[in-house]
Parts: structure tokens; C-alpha cells; sequence
């Protein structure tokens, strides 16, 4: 047997591949165990004691690869909540029309009137602006890629992490957009939160040692299409796939001992980013 060789924490004599998602350990055919995601030594499935857990952790509730609490229920639970807002107020937008549309979408200053954009104060456009679609191919594109993504990412990740990755790929993108566009002009920004969660699948597949090839084939694609097609906020699709892969870096790389700290300080890094992004263009603009 080669020296250089991994072989299971159980089985010495047994090489292996794959490693626990939760602890880290090399185990064999034998031991694992499948999760929500990828697979568990027999210990951390169990939620008992044993090598590798940490002598003072106290609960035994199975947990997620980014080390969430597993949470009784529908494990899909946000994903679905999102798809239900995104799909209430394509909707609302098709009953009211311009109504709602001139009241969420994103856009920079107003050149007409006072008090319609976000450089004059109206901060909550860069949140309301990613449940906006232009079109019926748009919110059926974007929502079928929700259902796609959005499952593994919530098993992986936990709700609270993916509600927090969800929503800061979409600020990412709205802040780029609101710094590089024209202040006039005005943006939808779903695609940003969606382009978020391709970046956290990429980072999410390399860590888990998966075939790297279908989702960089997917990521492509969507580039191509993102510089190629008129009418698309590129500015949206690049800010939110960047935060998006970032702040997955930091949830499924942080050191265990550390975990929620190093987790909860990437994303109160990205989100002051984003702040410090959105201040300094209004300061331009005013």
C-alpha cells in the first residue's frame, strides 16, 4: 500500500477518497453514512461522543457541512418561502403593473423627481429590486435555477446561513449595479441572488471533492449568456456570483473550533462591503 496513501480512520488497512462532511475524517464504503450532503463517519451520524466531535461539545443534534443544527421539518423550507415571495409579487406586478414595479425596482436617482431612488435615501430598493423579473422567461428561468440550486445549498448550509448567502448575493449585486449603471437608469435584480447561489454550489462542490465538471459547464454558460444578450444586468450577475462565492468560502472553510464565529464575521464583512459600496455612490451622487 502506497505511504502517501488516505485510508479510513476505522479500517487502516482500507484506502479511501471521502472524508465525513462533518468531521473530516477519511472513512471507507463501510462507514459512511449518507446525509443531507455528502456523507457522515458513523459517530457524527449517530450524534454521539468519538473522535473528532470535541471533548466540550454539548448537543448532539446532527448538523449540516457548514455545522448548522439540522432543523425538524421541511428541510427545503426557505427555498420554497423564496419561491413563493419571488412568484407573489411577479403577481402583484401583473395585477398593479407599474404601481409596483416603480415602487421596488432599483434605481440610483431620479432625474425628474425628488425622492425616487436610492442616492435619495430610499435604501430599501437594493432589497425589494431582487424579487423583481422582467419577463415571464426571466422569473421562469430564475425560479426553476432556485429549485435546482437552492435545495442542496439549504441541506448543506442550514436556513439561516442560506437565507443570509440568498439575500447578501442579491445586495452584492444591486449595490455593483447601483455603483457601475447609470443613476437613471433602472435594474430588476433577481439574477443576482441566483448567480450567488452557482457561486456557493461551485465552492460547495470543490469542498465536497464532486465532480467539478457540470456546475463549471453551468457557470460558463451563464457567463456567455450574461455578455452576450442585450438587456441583462451584467453588473448584477458578477456582484452577486462574487459575494455569493465568497461568502460560501468562508461558511464551508471555516475551521471547526471557530465555525460560527469566522461564518458570521465573512458575512458581516460582505454586507459592510456592500454598505461602504452604496455609501460612497450616493456620496458621488448627491
Amino acid at each position: 500500500m502506497n505511504d502517501q496513501a488516505v485510508c479510513c480512520y476505522r479500517h487502516p488497512d482500507r484506502e479511501t477518497g471521502i472524508r465525513c462532511t462533518r468531521c473530516e475524517r477519511p472513512i471507507c464504503p463501510d462507514c459512511m453514512v449518507n446525509a443531507s450532503v455528502g456523507f457522515h463517519c458513523p459517530e457524527c451520524s449517530g450524534g454521539g461522543s468519538g473522535p473528532g466531535r470535541g471533548d466540550d461539545r454539548q448537543d448532539t443534534a446532527p448538523r449540516t457541512t457548514a455545522g448548522s443544527v439540522e432543523r425538524p421539518g421541511d428541510p427545503f423550507l426557505v427555498t420554497k418561502v423564496l419561491l413563493g415571495i419571488n412568484i407573489a409579487i411577479w403577481i402583484a406586478v401583473m395585477v398593479k403593473g407599474q404601481d409596483v414595479v416603480g415602487t421596488l425596482e432599483l434605481v440610483g436617482r431620479d432625474p425628474f423627481q425628488d425622492g425616487e431612488g436610492v442616492a435619495e435615501g430610499q435604501w430599501y430598493r437594493l432589497l425589494t429590486s431582487l424579487f423583481l423579473h422582467e419577463s415571464v422567461m426571466h422569473i421562469g428561468f430564475n425560479m426553476l435555477s432556485l429549485w435546482w440550486l437552492g435545495p442542496p445549498l439549504e441541506a448543506a448550509f442550514g436556513r439561516a446561513r442560506y437565507l443570509a448567502l440568498y439575500l447578501l448575493s442579491g445586495l452584492g449585486g444591486g449595490a455593483l449595479t447601483y455603483l457601475m449603471v447609470d443613476p437613471g437608469g433602472r435594474s430588476y435584480g433577481a439574477s443576482g441572488a441566483i448567480f450567488g447561489l452557482l457561486g456557493a454550489t461551485a465552492v460547495l462542490m470543490r469542498r465536497l471533492k464532486y465532480d467539478m465538471r457540470p456546475v463549471m459547464a453551468l457557470l460558463v454558460l451563464n457567463l456567455i449568456f450574461t455578455f452576450t444578450w442585450n438587456n441583462i444586468a451584467k453588473e448584477a450577475h458578477i456582484g452577486g456570483l462574487v459575494v455569493g462565492a465568497l461568502v460560501a468560502y468562508g461558511m464551508v472553510h471555516a475551521p471547526r473550533a471557530r465555525r460560527a464565529l469566522v461564518q458570521w464575521l465573512t458575512c458581516g464583512a460582505a454586507l459592510v462591503a456592500i454598505v461602504v459600496t452604496v455609501v460612497v455612490r450616493t456620496a458621488e451622487l448627491t
